[in-house]
């Protein structure tokens, strides 16, 4: 769009429309990780695991918070 020297205000918004999409796919992946992996260490009973994919999520969060 830049190299076709689109209005800049079509610009913004496709890169607004990208990044929500990106947003989207994160909340997904963080979903799924809760509810297999996360949800498999719970169930394991091993808390050496369970602390390992806690600590995991907390850092997936946070990453995806920034």
């Amino acid at each position: 769009m830049v190299e076709a020297d689109r209005y800049c205000m079509d610009i913004l918004a496709q890169t607004a429309a990208i990044r929500s999409a990106v947003l989207g796919v994160e909340k997904l992946v963080l979903e799924n990780h809760a509810q297999h992996c996360v949800e498999a260490a719970i169930a394991s009973g091993d808390p050496e695991e369970q602390r390992a994919k806690f600590d995991e999520l907390i850092g997936l969060l946070q990453k995806a918070s920034k």
